[in-house]
């Protein structure tokens, strides 16, 4: 299952970087006091007020986007979903199954971005797909004998196991049926000493 993280809100990042230069500006330099206004650590008050110092306020403008820019738009992006909505077969694939390198393959016929096979899962986790498993069966399988199976014989044999006294595998377990006694109930007795 994949799991999204919460994004970072970086306009409220930017407000309390501003309210940080204001308070700068007004005077407030115990940066301790200002960490505990704007809800900051006070490394992150330290290092603004040395970007203030340096700047002023428009050196607290935030550095916008984190990481790299992503690859695919959002256009390109409902059409690769749409793309593999179809099928993997209507891509010429042999079997209506997707892999890893057949959506790699798909995504760059259609939007001629270039993805290694290794890294196409986060693609495919940010339109919401996730991994399936097909079920496996043998190819012999024969679905009128697994009905009589499950409908007839299984429920006999569970009828048969439940009636049967309860035992135990050990072979020192009493209730055992197959486990010997060594001798009567009772006193136990000994051999004697010679």
């Amino acid at each position: 299952m994949l799991v999204h993280r919460p994004r970072r809100d970086f306009a409220g990042l930017a407000r309390r970087r501003r309210l940080a230069g204001r308070l700068f500006a007004q005077g407030e330099l115990v940066l301790a006091s200002v960490a505990r206004q704007v809800k900051a650590s006070r490394q992150s008050v330290c290092r603004w007020y040395r970007q203030w110092k340096q700047g002023g306020i428009e050196a607290l403008k935030g550095a916008g986007r984190a990481g790299r820019k992503p690859s695919l738009t959002r256009r390109q992006m409902g059409m690769v979903e749409r793309a593999l909505g179809r099928g993997a077969r209507y891509h010429g694939f042999s079997a209506d199954l997707w892999t890893l390198p057949r959506v790699a393959t798909v995504i760059e016929r259609i939007t001629g971005v270039k993805y290694h096979p290794g890294h196409v899962w986060k693609v495919l986790g940010s339109i919401d797909w996730t991994v399936q498993k097909p079920a496996r069966q043998a190819k012999e399988r024969d679905a009128d004998k697994v009905a009589y199976w499950k409908t007839v014989r299984w429920p006999e044999l569970k009828k048969t196991l439940c009636s049967s006294t309860p035992g135990s595998s050990s072979k020192t377990n009493p209730v055992s049926p197959s486990s010997r006694r060594s001798g009567p109930p009772g006193r136990r007795v000994g051999k004697r000493r010679s």
